[in-house]
C-alpha cells in the first residue's frame, strides 16, 4: 500500500497513484437534472446550451451537487461538443431528441468549416469562478470528449446507435477521416491544457463510443489519438493526472491502459471488475464502476454492488464511481444512501 502524502485531496491522491480507504468519489453528470436546484435554475435560464455557455450558470451548477452531498471531486458542467462548435459547426440542443450539428462532414470537408475558438471562452470563465469558491479538500475535474467519440458527431450530426456513418467513413477514406482525428487531437490538446491553466486539477477523456469499433479500428482511431493527446498533456502540464474512459473497450482495456500512457482508467458497468483488477496494469489507478440503475434501485441491492466493487480492489488506488452518468430519475436519498456505505 502507498503511503500517504500530504496531498490534502484525496480523489487527486488516487489519480496520483496513492491507495486511500475510503476511496473518494465522484459521479458521472453529478451536476444535472436529478437534482431540483439545476431543474429550477434551467428553468429560470433556459436550455442547455446557454447554461453551459454563462460562466456564472455553469459555475453555479458544477457547484450544487458538492454543496449538498460534499463529493471528493467535482466536475465542470460542460458538453463534449463545444469542441466541433469551436472548430465551426453549429450546435443545437433539440428538445427530447438530444445534439445536433451541422454542416455534417460526411458531406462536407473539414476545411470547410471556420473556426471560432472565442466560442470556449466561457468554460475557462467557469472554471475560473469554480475554482474560486470550491473547498481546499475537493479535486475538480475538467474534461473533453476524445476524438472518435467527437468525430461520429461531426461526421453524423447526430448521436447514433452504431455509429455506422463515422465507421463506413473511417473504412473508405481513411485519409479524410484521419484529418479529422488529427485536427480534433489539435483542439482538444489545447482545449484541455487552458482548461488546466484556467485551474482544473485532472481532466478525463470521454470516449463513450469507443465499443463500436473492430479491434483493428479500435488501435487506429482510439488508442493512437489518446496516445498522441496524453503525451502532448503530460509535456505541458506534467502533474495533472488524465483520466481514460472508454466506454465499452471490454476485452480491449488492458491494451488501452497499456498504451496511451493514462494515469487512471475509468471502468463502464459492464466490465467485471475483478477481471479488470487481474488484468490491467499493477497500480494503475481504476475508476468506477456502479450500474446507475443499482443507483436508482437502492436499497440492499445497491449495498451489495458497492460492496462488490469496493472488495474487487483489495490494494489497487480507487476512485469509486458510476460506470456511466447518473440517470434523470435517480433518486437523492440512494445517492445519500452511496455516500454513507462508501464513507462508514
Amino acid at each position: 500500500m502507498a503511503a500517504q502524502s500530504a496531498e490534502t485531496r484525496p480523489l487527486l491522491a488516487v489519480l496520483r497513484g496513492e491507495r486511500r480507504d475510503p476511496p473518494p468519489v465522484w459521479l458521472m453528470r453529478q451536476a444535472g437534472r436529478y437534482l431540483p436546484e439545476y431543474r429550477a435554475l434551467r428553468a429560470q435560464k433556459g436550455g442547455f446550451l446557454e447554461l453551459a455557455y454563462d460562466s456564472e450558470s455553469a459555475a453555479e451548477i458544477t457547484l450544487q451537487p458538492i454543496r449538498r452531498f460534499g463529493f471528493d471531486g467535482a466536475i465542470l458542467f460542460s458538453d463534449i461538443l463545444v469542441i466541433p462548435h469551436a472548430l465551426g459547426q453549429d450546435l443545437r440542443f433539440e428538445a427530447g431528441e438530444g445534439p445536433r450539428l451541422s454542416p455534417t462532414l460526411v458531406d462536407h470537408a473539414l476545411d470547410s468549416l471556420v473556426a471560432v475558438p472565442g466560442r470556449l471562452d466561457p468554460i475557462y470563465g467557469t472554471i475560473r469562478k469554480v475554482r474560486e469558491r470550491l473547498p481546499a479538500q475537493t479535486t475538480f475535474l475538467g474534461f473533453a470528449g476524445s476524438p472518435w467519440t467527437v468525430a461520429t458527431y461531426m461526421v453524423a450530426g447526430q448521436g447514433s446507435k452504431e455509429q455506422a456513418e463515422t465507421r463506413r467513413m473511417a473504412y473508405r477514406d481513411p485519409q479524410a477521416f484521419g484529418a479529422i482525428i488529427a485536427a480534433l487531437v489539435d483542439a482538444t490538446a489545447d482545449y484541455l491544457s487552458k482548461q488546466i491553466e484556467a485551474g482544473v486539477d485532472a481532466v478525463q477523456l470521454f470516449d463513450s463510443w469507443s465499443g463500436s469499433l473492430a479491434p483493428r479500428e479500435f488501435e487506429r482511431w482510439v488508442i493512437a489519438p489518446t496516445v498522441e493527446l496524453v503525451k502532448r498533456l503530460h509535456a505541458r502540464h506534467p502533474q495533472v493526472p488524465v483520466i481514460g474512459f472508454p466506454k465499452g473497450a471490454g476485452g480491449k482495456l488492458p491494451a488501452y491502459a497499456r498504451e496511451t500512457g493514462v494515469d487512471a482508467i475509468g471502468l463502464d458497468e459492464t466490465v467485471d471488475p475483478v477481471w479488470a483488477d487481474a488484468n490491467l496494469p499493477d497500480g494503475l489507478p481504476v475508476q468506477g464502476n456502479l450500474d446507475p440503475l443499482a443507483l436508482i434501485a437502492g436499497g440492499a441491492p445497491l449495498d451489495a454492488a458497492i460492496d462488490a466493487i469496493r472488495g474487487a480492489f483489495p490494494a489497487r488506488p480507487h476512485v469509486f464511481n458510476l460506470g456511466h452518468g447518473i440517470l434523470l430519475d435517480t433518486p437523492i436519498a440512494h445517492v445519500e444512501q452511496l455516500l454513507a456505505r462508501i464513507r462508514s
